[in-house]
């Protein structure tokens, strides 16, 4: 057993001075408030916040930032160039860059990640390969970072307008399966253990159908279960077309919703679709959702319907914790034109112990949950002046100084355990370019 002595953190949603964190094998075992520092403790000045958690991302998309935006279009635009990356990927490739890109998030505060993971294998649709979860999971392991990955369901290429579902293109047939069965076995063959933990993913309404969510849904007993919503108005339309019903509404009647799920993104949504994610999880993407052109979800009426929010950087545009929140917020402002949508608390809340509970975990600084800490620098350009408890407003990813997962350092006075992070994604990419 060890522990750290944090001279503030953020305890039940309060910033406290003189924290003691016990902790062992991972978990904390006691948090003592107004304690002085113990021989062998290691200290830690700054603010201290509980390990924040990235609930949606794709770990290949990282190869897109600053690639897709010089002839503008849409997110079909952007789709293709997304395909053309995935098409370069093989085991060794993803692992290199999965490496690099998991130490990014940690490097700028992340300490779980959920990565949405439907890249299967290099081969055909029917193949059942775990070898490229095989590539994700050994990345997280050797950089640090909590994992679940969220193998996903993805059977069809698309709908038509009349909602007719598209057979798989030959770009997405490293994506596909067969079937669920095709599936279901490759998903008990998935390895984890430790910080690494599994969860299910449906891909979209686009790439499934309501039968095949009924038998994922009924196959993975309390795993997290994750799906997109409702990220285009064209899906919308196409998933009506198809069965007289949103998104939202075939999920619920598949039996899918509840406290285990999270819809990402959940955009474009009826009140019926807010009232039905009352006990979900809606984990927003903000920074995607501007890049792509998204839109602005209903987050405040959301929350006031009893959904629980996390957040996401998807196709990590930006990884910056901090910048999701405040997009939490000030999207809000400029749907509604009022501020204080979110209080502080509850935006921080959405990163930490609700973000974690999207992914299967469990966060915070409280006895019982993953020793997991984001220690943030007070005295920064950015964060000088700021109340400690709104510094999460002004701070940025450079004035996280140090992370711990599990216990362990992995990244100690803003320098990763993993090398130059730089140097490692620079490498990654132009091998996946």
């Amino acid at each position: 057993m060890s522990a750290y002595w944090l001279a503030h953190a953020v305890v039940d949603g309060d910033v406290q001075a003189d924290v003691r964190v016990s902790h062992d094998g991972g978990v904390i075992t006691a948090v003592s408030i107004g304690a002085a520092a113990e021989p062998g403790d290691v200290v830690r000045d700054g603010l201290t916040l509980p390990g924040i958690a990235n609930a949606h991302s794709h770990a290949f998309h990282r190869a897109l930032r600053g690639r897709t935006h010089g002839d503008g279009g849409d997110f079909w635009a952007w789709r293709e160039r997304m395909y053309a990356a995935a098409a370069r990927l093989d085991p060794e490739r993803y692992r290199a860059l999965a490496t690099a890109f998991f130490a990014e998030l940690l490097q700028a505060g992340y300490t779980a990640v959920g990565e949405f993971h439907y890249v299967h294998g290099p081969r055909s649709a029917p193949d059942p390969t775990t070898v490229m979860a095989e590539a994700v999971t050994q990345a997280a392991r050797d950089t640090g970072i909590r994992l679940t990955l969220l193998h996903t369901l993805y059977r069809h290429g698309g709908r038509d307008d009349a909602g007719r579902a598209l057979p798989l293109a030959p770009e997405q047939r490293a994506f596909g399966d067969r079937d669920v069965d095709v599936w279901l076995g490759r998903h008990e063959r998935i390895a984890v253990g430790g910080t690494v933990r599994r969860g299910a993913a449906v891909h979209s309404l686009r790439a499934v159908d309501p039968d095949d969510i009924a038998r994922v849904a009924a196959s993975i007993g309390g795993e997290p279960l994750h799906a997109h919503v409702s990220e285009q108005p064209v899906e919308n339309a196409q998933v009506a077309a198809a069965f007289g019903r949103t998104p939202v509404a075939v999920l619920r009647d598949a039996g899918a919703l509840g406290p285990r799920f999270t819809a990402v993104h959940a955009t474009h949504l009826t009140d019926a679709d807010i009232a039905d994610l009352a006990g979900s999880t809606v984990c927003a993407c903000p920074t995607t959702e501007r890049d792509l052109a998204d839109g602005i979800g209903p987050l405040r009426a959301l929350a006031d319907a009893g959904a629980r929010l996390a957040i996401g950087s998807d196709q990590h545009a930006v990884v910056d914790p901090f910048d999701e929140l405040r997009a939490l917020e000030g999207h809000e402002r400029l749907r509604t034109g009022r501020r204080g949508r979110f209080s502080p608390r509850a935006l921080l809340d959405a990163a930490t112990v609700d973000g974690y509970r999207s992914l299967g975990w469990i966060g915070g600084i409280a006895v019982g949950a993953a020793c997991d800490l984001v220690t943030v620098a007070t005295a920064s350009p950015r964060t000088a002046g700021a109340d400690l408890d709104q510094l999460w407003l002004a701070a940025s990813a450079a004035d996280v100084t140090d992370v711990i997962v599990a216990g362990e350092p992995v990244v100690s006075g803003g320098v990763s355990r993993a090398g130059d992070v730089g140097a490692m994604l620079d490498a990654a990419l132009r091998e996946v370019r």
